[in-house]
C-alpha cells in the first residue's frame, strides 16, 4: 500500500475570529502553527512526508523519519506541521529561523541540525488510515479517528489542541503568540478535505508600523516596481532593512516607478545606484538586487509579526506618511508580546 500525497487544504483570512453558530454543522478551533506545512504518509514500510509546494521534505527531517514509525500504530496519511522550538524550559517558542536553517543541500549538515534543532510533528487533520481513504468524510469523523490514532502518541509527534468556544479561541489568539504561534484557525465540522481548495478560516495577528522606504525591485515581468524594501532604525540609529511590500497592481507599479523617482541614489554619472538585497536558502541564484532610495520617505504598513529584527512575512502596504519624519521610525513603536510556554500550548 502506498498513499498518494494530496495538495494541502488550504485556509482563506479573516478579521476576527468567527462565530461558529453561523456555521451550520458547527466549527472546531486550533492554534495556528508557524512552521513548515507537511503531510506525512507512513505505509507500514517508508515515510515520506510532502510540503504544501509539492516540495519532498523527506530527507531535511530524519528525526521525523525515525521517529513516526515506532509511534504510529498504523499505517495513516496525517496533515500536520512541522515546527522546531528553541528556549529553555517554561519558556520555550517556535523558532522559525532556527526551522529554515533545516533546508540544507548537505546530508551532513540535515544530520548535525537533526540533533541540535530537532522537529516537532503536530498533526490535525488525518487523511487515511490502513487502506481506507478518509477525504470524503466530514471533518468531525476525521478529527474523531485522528484522537484515537494519536491517543498513545509521544513526542515528536503531537496532536494539536482544540475548542468549540469561541472565547477560549479568541483567548488562544492573544496568548499563543507569546509562544511563536500564528493565531487561529476555524474549521467547519461537516465538510471533507478539499485539497488546494480555501475551505478553512484563519485570523492571524494584524498590526501597524511606520517604515521607511529604503528601495524597490523590479518586477519580474522587467516593467514597474516588483516590491518596496523597507527598514526600521535600531537603537543605535542605524537603519536596517525589516521587509518588504509586494502585492501592487500592474497600474500601479507603473505609477511607482515615477513616484519614487526623485528619491532613486544616483552616482556621479546619473545612473541609478544598486543594493544587495539580503539572501537566504531560499532565494537561491535568484536576482536580490534592488534600486536604491534616499531614506526619506515614510509608508505605513500592516504586518502581522515580528521574527528577530525582520518581519516575519510579507507586509501590506496601507499608505503614505508624509507627515512623519523617517528618523522616527524606530523598533520602539512595535507591540511587545508577552511571552508564553510553548509547552502550555501542546499540553
Amino acid at each position: 500500500m502506498r498513499y498518494e500525497i494530496p495538495s494541502p487544504m488550504l485556509a482563506k483570512a479573516a478579521a476576527a475570529v468567527p462565530d461558529p453558530s453561523k456555521a451550520a454543522g458547527g466549527m472546531l478551533f486550533e492554534p495556528k502553527w508557524d512552521g513548515f506545512r507537511g503531510l506525512i504518509a507512513w505505509d507500514g514500510e517508508t515515510v515520506e512526508i510532502g510540503s504544501r509546494g509539492a516540495k519532498p521534505l523527506t530527507r531535511y527531517f530524519p528525526e521525523l523519519v525515525e521517529a513516526i514509525p515506532q509511534i504510529l500504530t498504523a499505517p495513516c496519511l496525517l496533515d500536520g506541521e512541522i515546527v522546531v522550538a528553541t528556549g529553555e524550559p517554561g519558556s520555550q517558542r517556535l523558532d522559525w529561523e532556527a526551522l529554515s536553517q533545516r533546508i540544507h543541500p548537505a546530508a551532513s549538515r540535515v544530520a548535525l541540525l537533526s540533533e541540535q534543532t530537532p522537529a516537532m510533528f503536530i498533526a490535525f487533520d488525518l487523511l487515511a488510515l490502513g487502506e481506507e481513504m478518509l477525504l470524503d468524510e466530514p471533518f468531525a469523523q476525521r478529527r474523531a479517528r485522528l484522537e484515537g490514532l494519536l491517543a498513545p502518541a509521544q513526542h515528536p509527534l503531537h496532536l494539536t489542541r482544540t475548542t468549540t468556544d469561541r472565547d477560549t479561541a479568541v483567548r488562544w489568539l492573544a496568548e499563543f503568540e507569546g509562544a511563536g504561534l500564528d493565531g487561529i484557525v476555524a474549521k467547519p465540522l461537516d465538510q471533507p478535505y478539499a485539497p488546494g481548495k480555501r475551505t478553512l478560516i484563519k485570523v492571524k495577528h494584524a498590526r501597524s508600523a511606520d517604515v521607511v522606504a529604503l528601495g524597490y525591485r523590479i518586477h519580474k515581468s522587467g516593467s514597474g516596481v516588483g516590491s518596496l524594501l523597507v527598514g526600521l532604525h535600531d537603537a543605535d540609529g542605524v537603519l536596517r532593512q525589516v521587509g518588504g511590500v509586494a502585492a501592487w497592481s500592474d497600474k500601479r507599479r507603473q505609477e511607482l516607478i515615477n513616484e519614487l523617482a526623485p528619491l532613486v541614489e544616483r552616482d556621479d554619472a546619473g545612473a541609478a545606484v544598486t543594493g544587495e538585497g539580503e539572501r537566504s536558502r531560499f532565494t537561491g541564484s535568484k536576482d536580490v538586487s534592488f534600486v536604491r532610495l534616499r531614506p526619506e520617505r515614510v509608508l505605513e504598513v500592516r504586518y502581522d509579526q515580528l521574527e528577530g529584527a525582520r518581519f516575519r512575512h510579507t507586509v501590506q502596504f496601507e499608505r503614505w506618511r508624509p507627515d512623519r519624519d523617517a528618523r522616527s521610525c524606530t523598533y520602539d513603536q512595535l507591540e511587545t508580546v508577552a511571552g508564553y510556554d510553548l509547552d502550555d500550548v501542546l499540553a
